[in-house]
């Protein structure tokens, strides 16, 4: 059963559970078969509470496999393909929005 504010989930368009991977940190997402992926494309999309919700709980049964499950938006374009719905989630799935010093293509300034 959810927790009692998961029960008051509110689903404005397309959903996705996502979390992160308990043995490495990695951003994944709960798939239709009840497993995790670490491709955004191959994540259960959903557009009603009671299914999200239903999403939810299968992915908070087990704690071994990923952490800190919740309920993501996203975007399905026409074509099909699913984009994160928010900020938060395009940086969870590419990284961050600007390049970090000292990775590759950062300018460095001369030592």
């Amino acid at each position: 059963m959810a927790a009692p504010q998961q029960q008051k989930l509110k689903v404005n368009g397309p959903v996705a559970v996502t979390a992160n991977r308990l043995s490495d940190g990695v951003v994944v997402w709960r798939t239709a078969a009840g497993g995790w992926s670490t491709d955004l494309a191959d994540a259960a999309v959903v557009t009603t509470a009671p299914e999200a919700i239903a999403l939810l709980e299968s992915a908070s049964v087990r704690h071994t496999d990923a952490v800190g499950a919740y309920v993501a938006p996203v975007v399905v374009a026409e074509d099909g393909t699913v984009r994160p719905g928010n900020l938060r989630e395009r940086i969870r799935v590419a990284g961050p929005t600007f390049t970090l010093p000292g990775a590759p293509g950062a300018d460095l300034p001369a030592a």
